[in-house]
């Protein structure tokens, strides 16, 4: 009997785990040797000691200019600074402004129309957005005085430009995520509070926020996991540039690898990738385990 369960067990198993070894196993393990071994084979720390101490040109208005060690890597954390918070205080404001809202799954499809599309027609509409001559945003920006610029061409706005664009297209996730999370709190609740005088903001700060916490938690893990490995946007709209003023992670390792083919260098920024995006993982898979 064991050994029909073992056999059965072997046959479903097998094909799958046949694609994960030859597709993300083999892989990532060639990958961490490659980045310890030489053009001739030899074991060496020297690809590790090139990429952290190569100086990338940063040019960010009122925040850093100048070379740095690493410098995508900043350009990375400038990020998540700017997109975490952005887009998981959007998608929780508009999840709970849309709930009661007549024509609100209306409004939360178009919303959402950002998650569905292809990053790379993402990156394309970032770029007609910002285009000083089409762009929706410096026909706003008129009626303020501000002069029409292309602004994902200049290197100390690229990098914004992107960010806020990419805004844009993550905002649905959270949204759709915490519209569900609010469908699981008992009405009962606001209810309660509501007979003891809560207004609206009390219960949202005192019941809606604290009970959604494990939305929270994912939310923000899943969109951190999403900046550390932006590639997509950033490759279509600036490859990287001007100047490598919008330079990231994701992109230095497709030049090292496609452009100088420089494997060694490019596996140690995938590694440093990888280590990044398993240490950001780790809330999600605690919150997961306790919830379980």
């Amino acid at each position: 009997m064991r050994k029909s369960r073992l056999l059965h067990f072997l046959v479903f198993m097998l094909p799958a785990l046949a694609l994960v070894f030859v597709f993300v196993i083999y892989p990532s393990a060639r990958t961490i040797i490659l980045s310890f071994f030489d053009e001739e084979g030899h074991f060496t720390l020297q690809n590790y000691k090139k990429v952290l101490s190569s100086r990338d040109t940063i040019n960010i208005d009122g925040i850093a200019r100048g070379e740095f060690p690493l410098g995508t890597l900043l350009h990375n954390a400038i990020w998540i600074a700017i997109h975490l918070p952005f887009t998981t205080f959007l998608g929780l404001i508009l999840a709970v402004l849309l709930r009661r809202t007549r024509g609100g799954n209306v409004l939360k499809s178009f919303i959402f129309f950002g998650m569905v599309m292809p990053m790379i027609v993402g990156g394309v509409m970032i770029n007609f957005l910002f285009d000083a001559n089409v762009g929706i945003v410096n026909a706003l920006l008129k009626f303020f005085g501000v002069h029409p610029r292309t602004w994902t061409a200049h290197p100390e706005t690229a990098l914004f430009s992107l960010i806020l664009g990419s805004v844009w297209l993550w905002t649905g996730f959270g949204m759709t995520l915490y519209s569900a999370g609010l469908e699981t709190i008992p009405k009962d609740f606001y209810e309660a509070a509501s007979l003891d005088g809560a207004g609206p903001i009390t219960q949202f700060f005192k019941i809606t926020i604290p009970l959604l916490k494990p939305i929270t938690v994912v939310v923000m893990t899943m969109t951190l996991l999403w900046d550390l490995k932006i590639f997509d946007i950033v490759y279509v709209a600036t490859q990287g540039g001007p100047g490598g003023a919008s330079n990231v992670l994701a992109i230095q390792m497709y030049n090292y690898a496609f452009v100088e083919f420089d494997y060694g260098k490019a596996a140690v920024v995938a590694v440093l990738l990888t280590i990044f995006t398993m240490i950001a993982a780790i809330p999600l898979i605690r919150t997961v385990g306790e919830e379980s």
